[in-house]
């Protein structure tokens, strides 16, 4: 992994603009009910990400993997896992290191391109952010009015950007503060920059089954990730009224990176599996031309999923291998209070 970070021409990084990404993105004031934040389903202490297999945004209560709806309940769970934010600021590196944080691709479709735009969307979202009392248009109004109401945002926006509070400023407080979240001092990155005790002969054997059975083939570059969709045949979850037919409705989503993996089970765009254990058999099955979605047939299938030579004899040493690319040392720094004296990440 780069040791250092790309910023956008037209958001250059600073201490300042940190400082208040971080208190937007742990403040219940950006959505509709006032008590979900961006922190609620990415929090620090579940690396960023949350240990659900789908989140509950609006109208639930508790943190991470005991989180609920409170009731009565009209809200939906939110369709799709949620991505670690830990390195975000790498997305859409290729393996020569060249990526344009301008157009970095985000969500498991790539519907947005840029962390700023990522981070206004969950705040548009009904089951996210948003809730029922407002529609798209009117809830960004309204979060505007809410920050220019609270003299510490209008002072802080007027700081940072020596100009009024407006959306776009918004995206790029938040961004800015996500640029910071970067986990690449593994195990592994120190073994590739030359300390060749950093990982053990067990992790480099896996290291080596993982390119042999043809992973490597989608989960590549220094993220492990190509960016790319593809089609695998997840099972749905059953959580959902609706099937989730992922990019252009054909099932779909992107590779997703396979760093820190210890922080963000379950497994998919959906959570479905459970255990590193769980998505290895899946991969097994693909082989022997096995969907398990039944709105996918084999053949729609990506080849490079189906003709990965992967056996139950290499998952050891494979899961051992991915082990190396956890690392913990990512600020975990959490606002003692928010500008708006609500509930430091929502109702968690």
């Amino acid at each position: 992994m780069p040791l250092q970070v790309k910023s956008p021409k037209n958001n250059s990084a600073s201490a300042e603009k940190t400082k208040l990404g971080r208190l937007l993105f742990f403040d219940p004031i950006l959505s509709g009910n006032k008590d979900v934040a961006c922190a609620t389903c990415h929090h620090p202490k579940n690396g960023f990400a949350e240990f659900r297999d789908i989140s509950i945004g609006v109208n639930g209560k508790g943190f991470g993997s005991k989180r609920v709806f409170k009731k009565p309940n009209t809200i939906p769970f939110v369709k799709r896992n949620a991505h670690t934010i830990l390195n975000t600021a790498f997305n859409g590196i290729d393996s020569l290191y060249h990526y344009n944080p301008e157009t970095s691709p985000m969500f498991w479709d790539n519907r947005a391109k840029s962390l700023e735009n990522q981070a206004i969307e969950p705040i548009k979202a009904m089951e996210e952010m948003r809730g029922l009392n407002y529609s798209e248009t009117s809830i960004l109004e309204e979060v505007i009015s809410r920050l220019k109401s609270i003299p510490e945002y209008k002072n802080l926006f007027e700081s940072v950007f020596n100009e009024a509070i407006t959306i776009d400023n918004i995206g790029k407080a938040i961004a800015a503060y996500e640029r910071t979240l970067i986990a690449n001092n593994s195990r592994f990155d120190q073994y590739m920059r030359g300390d060749s005790t950093a990982i053990s002969l067990a992790e480099k054997s896996g290291f080596n089954l993982f390119k042999k059975v043809g992973c490597i083939n989608c989960h590549n570059g220094p993220m492990f990730t190509d960016y790319k969709i593809h089609v695998l045949g997840v099972p749905e979850n059953n959580k959902l009224d609706i099937v989730d037919d992922g990019f252009e409705k054909q099932f779909g989503f992107r590779t997703p990176t396979l760093r820190n993996l210890r922080h963000t089970s379950p497994y998919m765009h959906n959570g479905t599996m459970l255990s590193l254990q769980k998505v290895l058999e899946f991969y097994e099955d693909l082989k022997f031309k096995k969907s398990r979605n039944k709105q996918v047939a084999i053949d729609k299938i990506d080849t490079l999923a189906q003709n990965l030579t992967i056996a139950m004899k290499d998952f050891g040493p494979i899961i051992s291998f991915l082990n190396t690319l956890n690392d913990d040392n990512f600020d975990k720094t959490i606002p003692k209070k928010v500008p708006s004296g609500l509930k430091v990440g929502g109702d968690i």
